[in-house]
């Protein structure tokens, strides 16, 4: 059975190429709108200085928070934060905090020095203790507001492109053995926008490592399953579905097309018209081709 159409997935296609700008561009207008603001607000408390210094102040720190963000993302990617995992991985962030805001003040407070001396000024940075501490109360807010940012937003692309799970294994007949865990799924369930449906393990064309998770490509349609997709390659025939780059996988009865390049890799031409990379590591996978 496959997911009736709606508009999310031709909103969802028209976005795609487009996401990453609106990220960013995201994170730039909210920088922003925060450096100025807070810009205003200490020239108007500081009064009688101009509104070239606090402006400095405050794109010192904005654009270091800015440059922060990616990794701060990266880092939830390789401790993520959800219930399962809260309990390991939230000492990690707490270090984390005063890691950010070490970066955070050494960096902006660089930036400043050298803005000061460029005008032939200088700057004094006080007492370091104090300042970190004094950074670090507002710094500890910032890295809790990006973070539920970015959770907030994953989890409504993830709402909106739909989150699959393996159907649970049925009851073995009375005196049969049971099955493994490791048992090959042949359906998986996929809850969409409150919707339920079922998709079979033979319709995935190819899957991709999403962080923790992986992008199952079914008829035109994109689900996420918590994975890892070593892991779950191992549920999969091997025999149909083969790992043809470090985050890539296909469906061998869907691969049209082997178009090999000059660097040793190749480009697959899959059978709904999307292109998939396959480096040379994994070349054999596809019978010597």
């Amino acid at each position: 059975m496959s997911d009736p159409a709606d508009p999310t997935k031709a909103w969802l296609a028209r976005y795609r190429p487009y996401r990453r700008v609106t990220e960013i561009g995201f994170w730039i207008a909210v920088l922003s709108i925060h450096m100025l603001f807070n810009s205003i607000t200490a020239w108007i408390d500081l009064r009688t200085a101009p509104f070239v210094q606090p402006l400095a102040w405050e794109l010192s720190s904005n654009l270091t928070v800015g440059l922060l963000i990616p990794v701060l993302i990266a880092f939830e990617r390789r401790f993520p934060l959800r219930w399962d995992t809260l309990g390991r991985h939230l000492p990690w962030h707490l270090a984390g905090t005063l890691v950010f805001c070490a970066v955070h003040v050494l960096v902006m407070m660089t930036l400043r020095k050298a803005a000061y001396a460029a005008v032939g000024a200088s700057y004094e940075v006080g007492n370091w203790a104090t300042v970190f501490a004094y950074e670090y109360l507002k710094d500890v807010r910032s890295y809790v507001l990006i973070l539920g940012a970015v959770l907030g937003y994953r989890l409504l692309l993830l709402r909106l492109q739909g989150e699959a799970r393996v159907l649970d294994s049925p009851e073995p007949a009375a005196g049969a053995e049971p099955a493994g865990a490791s048992a090959r799924p042949e359906r998986f369930l996929v809850r969409k926008l409150r919707k339920e449906f079922l998709i079979a393990a033979a319709d995935i064309e190819w899957l991709q490592a999403q962080g923790n998770y992986v992008g199952l490509h079914v008829n035109g349609h994109d689900y996420l399953l918590r994975s890892t997709l070593a892991d779950f390659l191992g549920r999969l025939d091997p025999a149909r579905f083969v790992q043809v780059h470090r985050s890539f996988a296909v469906n061998l009865d869907r691969v049209a097309e082997i178009e090999p390049l000059d660097s040793g890799d190749a480009r697959l031409h899959m059978k709904d018209g999307s292109r998939v990379a396959c480096s040379r590591r994994y070349r054999s996978a596809l019978g010597g081709a």
